[in-house]
């Protein structure tokens, strides 16, 4: 089954085009926040707590998320998630100093609990009307959204910080929002509701231990944390600020940087989704590593880092999805928003961690170039 068929599902082709608007409006407000932490001098340890906060969300609300998940309806959720993105982004509006920053960072936490629902909620939803290549090719088609979204919405978005300025891309972002939620009105989905009559408590006690007796579901989740080893947004700002000022200014260079890697995300399912398997699994795992490693050795050239960040990018997000289908194949029904919440929440933790090592490591180094 082709990615085009896939998205003749009349859901599926819905929720898509919500996910292109939504996730373009999420990274093309990104570049402004951190090129406006740059502009008001914030240090090292500041800037990775900020990408920290808005990946801290899922790891600390994860059992709330997925008992939500599980209570209320998909659309309800999905409109209310929505509208809170929208609110908080315009606060962004009202950050003019340093002094602010933890207004900041409460702002990105609310709007991140908001998106980590919503995305959490989405990939829950899709094993319960979905199978198969069906299932497989969807969770692909999401990944591809979410790199297209990432790159686009970085380019542009540094584009415009660059030339209107903060408030300006802030704006823009709340409207793409809302016509997310427009778009929401004409969306129909046939689904049988789950009852649940357990409190809230004992249905955390019935997901955690669900999840503690699947041994097999346990290791798929930590296989598929250890892809956000590759949260590198830190030290893309941080390599903006020290290495390429002389290059390039520090908006574009987070933007290019950042959809450059993207556009390696966006590539690679297209070819490495056609012959990824249980049985080569490690072997694009190891393929990444070495990815890595390579852009490490290109850091010292903007133009060559470039390069190595492409194709950093272009076995992330297969092996993100693939290992997402794994979990959903493993997860029974009535557990499957409890367990995909948790499995954000190691994925995330694996973000945070790398983030704040990124931004401790640096602060004690005499120099970002020393450190790398």
């Amino acid at each position: 089954m082709s990615y085009v068929e896939t998205l003749k599902h009349p859901v599926i082709a819905r929720l898509s085009l919500i996910q292109l608007i939504s996730y373009f409006g999420t990274w093309f407000s990104q570049v402004a926040i951190f090129s406006m932490l740059v502009a008001y001098k914030a240090d090292a340890i500041t800037i990775a707590f900020t990408a920290a906060m808005a990946m801290l969300p899922a790891v600390i609300l994860a059992p709330v998320i997925g008992i939500i998940i599980d209570r209320i309806d998909f659309k309800k959720l999905m409109m209310t998630l929505l509208i809170v993105e929208i609110a908080m982004t315009l606060g962004l509006i009202f950050i003019n100093s340093l002094e602010y920053v933890w207004i900041l960072m409460i702002l990105v936490f609310i709007r991140s609990s908001a998106a980590s629902m919503l995305f959490s909620a989405e990939m829950a939803l899709f094993p319960k009307i979905l199978q198969g290549d069906m299932l497989k090719n969807t969770n692909e088609i999401h990944s591809i959204i979410w790199s297209f979204s990432y790159a686009s919405g970085m380019a542009i978005g540094g584009i415009v910080t660059y030339y209107v300025g903060y408030d300006t891309a802030f704006i823009i972002d709340a409207v793409l929002y809302g016509i997310a939620v427009l778009l929401l009105f004409g969306f129909k989905l046939s689904l049988e509701k789950a009852i649940h009559t357990d409190s809230n408590w004992q249905m955390f006690k019935d997901g955690f231990n669900y999840l503690r007796s699947k041994r097999k579901i346990l290791h798929l989740i930590f296989l598929h944390a250890a892809i956000g080893l590759t949260s590198f947004d830190a030290l893309i700002t941080l390599l903006a600020d020290f290495q390429y000022t002389e290059v390039i200014a520090v908006p574009l260079a987070i933007g290019l940087m950042n959809a450059t890697r993207a556009m390696g995300l966006m590539i690679g399912p297209f070819f490495i989704g056609k012959i990824i398997s249980k049985n080569n699994l490690h072997y694009f795992f190891i393929l990444q590593g070495a990815a890595i490693i390579f852009w490490s050795t290109m850091e010292y050239s903007f133009y060559l880092g470039l390069f190595a960040l492409f194709v950093t990018g272009l076995f992330i997000t297969t092996l993100w999805s693939y290992t997402y289908l794994l979990i959903q194949e493993e997860t029974s029904q009535k557990y499957m928003g409890r367990v995909i919440s948790y499995n954000d929440m190691f994925f995330m933790l694996s973000n945070v961690t790398t983030a704040l090592f990124i931004g401790y490591a640096i602060s004690f180094s005499e120099s970002l170039p020393n450190f790398l």
